[in-house]
This record gives structure tokens, C-alpha cells and sequence, in this order.
């Protein structure tokens, strides 16, 4: 599988505070990570620095060359007298002009006929009954989709999902998963997505890397959840929880066991 993104030894400070000590990290083609920690464990600082918004104190990211990002962010802030469709907020996402820009012309015509990938994005994630509302009058399961379709519009080789399912109920996050699982396969796009909460493991995760400052540990969400560094972090009730497994043949029995476990108070307490 082709490499998409390479960190290596990268360390941050902020003043004198140390919020990421010596972190490397690979994304290839094809392939889901999962990074998980607790609240300030550095997973906001790592992205920026995936992402070229922060240059890190030491070590060096490497890049794949013409490499394509699609972020899908955790909220975004809109100001609420602005007058904007969501079909306006997608065309934001739109690429910038250049050569290839005549396939693009007619992206928002949404005629009968027309068959590109961003048309399949706005059926399959079910926003396209949401294209003349106000963006602010969305609820947060609908901009959630409508984030992620954003993301999707520059065609992009790596997708970097910010606490995707934050605000989304079960069913939602269901289809959410299923979604991305689906895009990887079609695509073979390499996917990094962020959280602060064990359930966001989702089955079809190649690959979790736990933070808390450092990588702490890393592999399957099975052998991950078994590790003496993440019970640390995550309480020692977290062994029990169900992580969408492998072996499950349903997603909304994983789901289901994700949502069952969500409320121990062994976990909770350490998470929150």
C-alpha cells in the first residue's frame, strides 16, 4: 500500500508545557487509523501538524507528493445572520480552478443524469433534500454528513476525520461507519480518524494509536484493549468493553454493543 503521510520523533512544547514527546506515526492507501486518548492527551496538536497548521518543535513530516487532505472538522462555527444554503457551503469545498476545472462546471446543476462521485457522496450520505436549507438550521446528525461530504469534494487521497461521530445518535453513527468503511474500499483512500472515546474503534479500524502525550500503544482495537498502558488510561474496566470486533458480522450488533457498554462508570470516569 502506497505511503500517504509519515511523522517522525514529533515533539511539541507550548511555553514550557510538553504536549507531544518524540510521536511517529505512517498512513497508507487503504488503510483506517484510529486515534484515540483521553482530553489533552495531544490529538488536536498531532492533527495540526498533519495537517502543515503547525510546524512541531522537532522531527519532521513527509508527505506523499501532491498529496489530497480531506477534513472533516469535529463543529464548525457559522455565523447565524449569514445567508448560506448548504449547497453554498458545499461549493466552499469546491478546488480551486485549474485545468481539470471544466469536470466541475456543472457540479452543482444536480442534474437526472449526472453520474460523478460527489453526486453518489450527496445520495449515499442523504443530504440532497438539504441543499437549499440554511446551513444553520441543520441538525447536528445532518451537518455531520454534510461536513464529511465537504471533505469529500476535492477528491482526496487521505481523509482526516475529527471526532466523526460526536453528537450523532446510534443509527447515525451506523451508517456513518458503514459509510466510511465502504468509501475506503471504493476509493482505497487512506483514513485517520481522531477521538477521545473507546467507542469510535469501529470494526474495520486496520490500525489504533493510542496518545496520551506519547504513543502509549498501538495495533488491532483487539490486542490494543488488552494492553497495560491503555487500561491505564482508559480504567480498568475498560478491558470489558465491546470493541467491534472483527469476528461480528453485523454492524448494528456492534453498534448495539458499543452503546450497551457506554455508560461504565470505570471507563467514563477516566475518559471524561
Amino acid at each position: 500500500m502506497p505511503l500517504l503521510i509519515k511523522a517522525e520523533h514529533i515533539s511539541h512544547k507550548f511555553a514550557q508545557t510538553e504536549v507531544l514527546n518524540d510521536v511517529s506515526l505512517e498512513i497508507h492507501s487503504g488503510e483506517i487509523v484510529t486515534l484515540i486518548g483521553p482530553n489533552g492527551a495531544g490529538k488536536s496538536t498531532l492533527l495540526k501538524i498533519l495537517l502543515d497548521l503547525l510546524k512541531p518543535s522537532s522531527g519532521k513530516v513527509t508527505k506523499k507528493t501532491d498529496l489530497k487532505i480531506g477534513f472533516m472538522p469535529q463543529k464548525i462555527q457559522i455565523d447565524p445572520t449569514l445567508p448560506m444554503t448548504v449547497k453554498h457551503f458545499l461549493n466552499l469545498g469546491r478546488p480551486k480552478q485549474n485545468a481539470s476545472e471544466s469536470r466541475w462546471k456543472n457540479f452543482f446543476n444536480f442534474s437526472a443524469h449526472d453520474t460523478t462521485e460527489i453526486q453518489e457522496v450527496i445520495d449515499e450520505l442523504n443530504i440532497r433534500h438539504l441543499l437549499e436549507q440554511p446551513i444553520q438550521k441543520v441538525s447536528g446528525g445532518q451537518m455531520q454528513r454534510i461536513l464529511l461530504a465537504r471533505a469529500l469534494i476535492r477528491e482526496p487521497d487521505l481523509l482526516v476525520l475529527d471526532e466523526p461521530v460526536q453528537g450523532v445518535d446510534l443509527q447515525g453513527q451506523t451508517e456513518l461507519y458503514h459509510f466510511i468503511n465502504e468509501l475506503r474500499k471504493r476509493r482505497n483512500i487512506g483514513i485517520l480518524m481522531v477521538s477521545h472515546d473507546l467507542h469510535i474503534v469501529m470494526k474495520n479500524t486496520d490500525q489504533v494509536l493510542c496518545l496520551n502525550q506519547h504513543l502509549c500503544c498501538s495495533g488491532t482495537p483487539q490486542t490494543v484493549t488488552q494492553t497495560p498502558e491503555f487500561i491505564a488510561i482508559f480504567g480498568q474496566g475498560s478491558s470489558e468493553f465491546a470493541v467491534y470486533e472483527h469476528h461480528h458480522n453485523h454492524d448494528q450488533c456492534d453498534m448495539a454493543h458499543g452503546h450497551h457498554h457506554h455508560t461504565h462508570p470505570a471507563s467514563d470516569k477516566e475518559i471524561n
